[in-house]
């Protein structure tokens, strides 16, 4: 046996106005579940601790709970010592029991009566991916749109789409799928982080929804506006200024020796809006000895319209970015933003090379120090970046060395993405005033990210300068050479 200390949200609505947590001391045997920590503290301490198991195999959902802040099954997350125990974020009945009955009422049932038979195997394969749902609500807990909007929420979408690929139901929710928060969604992926079941709800449920929107008119007009802009100019953006691609060269060489050799992928944003901090990039590229290939050719990656389900123009866009960096002979295409990258990486099929985003680019061959610079420095995952490549630590490595001081921010969806942004502007706006609250309590003196939609939104909704990783870099390395050229000029 061995000793677990926890803390465990004790909370009785009916006669306390608040909940506390409490102190806890169990003996449990080695590979003890957190179900077992709890189910000891009711048996041998207190049996007024509430909480709910079913199962104890993980196909019931029942015991789903907080542990150390993220959602888990009690019964198959193993307890570790001093780890807190919270309920979910939904409404609490009594300490780790919540009410589940609103999220259950809102799930979508199939009405079998409406179809036409059995499904096809096809049709079962397709459906195989969203039907082990265990209604856990654990999405619900941690989605950003159904704290600021009246969402109901990843499972229930789940439902929707479960149903449209069922033969044995012919009812059209569409509508009621739109009703109940479809646009609301920001891709941000958390729901899936979470999933006990492993269900890629935005990409297999929400944007094929959004595309059975789009079939029968019912995209956003904003959305639309976007779809046309890119099938005209091949950008999402509209042109305002001298652009990127206008103001630089096919290859710009390193200083010095060539260490490596990427591919560049502009992207939209940067190249029509934020031109400038890509030309940090290259700063930093050529300080560090990296090749830097760009085709002009290259147009919008798609993911604008994949997340909105505007889908009939994809299959050009990949056509023609895949073409424009295999021609050149390009193996490796560096990406600097995260919706890019996320999109190369995981919605072009058979590409022809490998994809990287910056952060991993230059982790990879490794960078001259810069000279810190004189600031107190936060950092916020892009949500593409975090939970659309699995990207963390790359950033932060580089990050850290070359601020006075970082501080940890939670990693929070800051609402620009998922078309959210264009298409439900007052969520964005209220996940972007989150964000404010959140660097707030840093302290910190700047926001680094490495998103141009992050950043570009957040700094909509902060006092505090939001810059892009690259431009930090680039000022680190400005100070360095000032400070080598004034000692020069002391002696």
């Amino acid at each position: 046996m061995i000793p677990i200390h926890t803390r465990v949200f004790r909370w009785n609505p009916a006669t306390e106005d608040e909940g506390r947590m409490v102190a806890y001391e169990v003996s449990v045997h080695e590979g003890a579940r957190v179900l077992d920590v709890l189910q000891s503290i009711h048996d041998d301490i207190d049996p007024s601790l509430s909480f709910r198991s079913s199962c104890k195999a993980g196909q019931c959902g029942s015991c789903a709970v907080l542990v150390d802040g993220e959602p888990k099954l009690a019964c198959m997350t193993e307890a570790s010592d001093g780890m807190e125990i919270k309920p979910l974020n939904l409404p609490v009945i009594q300490d780790l029991t919540v009410d589940l009955i609103p999220g259950i009422n809102q799930i979508p049932r199939i009405s079998a009566d409406t179809g036409t038979g059995l499904p096809a195997h096809e049709e079962i394969q397709a459906i195989k991916p969203l039907r082990d749902c265990i209604e856990c609500f654990s999405c619900i807990s941690v989605c950003p749109a159904c704290d600021v909007t009246a969402f109901t929420g990843p499972a229930a979408m789940r439902g929707f789409m479960r149903i449209a690929l069922d033969p044995r139901d012919s009812t059209n929710r569409i509508g009621k799928a739109i009703e109940d928060g479809l646009f609301t969604c920001t891709s941000c992926g958390k729901c899936f982080e979470v999933c006990p079941k492993n269900i890629r709800i935005p990409g297999k449920a929400i944007e094929k929804l959004r595309e059975i929107a789009n079939k029968a008119g019912l995209t956003l007009p904003r959305h639309q506006e976007v779809e046309k802009l890119v099938q005209t100019t091949g950008r999402s953006v509209p042109r305002e200024k001298l652009t990127f691609l206008e103001q630089v060269g096919e290859v710009i060489e390193p200083e010095g020796e060539v260490r490596g050799e990427v591919g560049f992928f502009v992207g939209c944003m940067f190249n029509g809006r934020l031109p400038d901090t890509a030309l940090d990039m290259l700063y930093v590229m050529r300080k560090n000895g990296i090749r830097v290939i760009i085709p002009p050719e290259q147009v919008c990656c798609g993911s604008p319209l994949i997340r909105t389900g505007q889908t009939s123009y994809i299959n050009t866009l990949r056509e023609t970015n895949k073409n424009c960096f295999s021609k050149r002979g390009i193996t490796t295409v560096m990406t600097m933003c995260a919706g890019c990258g996320a999109t190369l990486k995981n919605d072009y099929p058979d590409k022809p090379f490998v994809v990287k985003d910056v952060t991993e680019v230059l982790t990879g061959y490794g960078i001259i120090p810069t000279q810190k610079l004189p600031v107190i420095a936060t950092y916020h995952d892009p949500c593409h970046l975090l939970r659309g490549q699995g990207i963390s630590e790359e950033p932060r490595s580089l990050l850290i060395p070359a601020v006075q001081e970082f501080i940890e921010m939670p990693s929070i969806c800051c609402g620009s993405g998922g078309g959210v942004r264009s298409g439900v502007p007052e969520e964005a706006a209220a996940l972007g005033e989150n964000r404010r609250e959140a660097i707030r309590k840093t302290g910190a003196d700047i926001v680094v990210t490495v998103c141009p939609f992050c950043e570009y939104h957040i700094q909509e909704h902060t006092d505090r300068p939001v810059k892009n990783l690259l431009t930090v870099l680039r000022e680190g390395y400005e100070a360095m050479e000032s400070s080598g050229r004034e000692s020069t000029d002391d002696k």
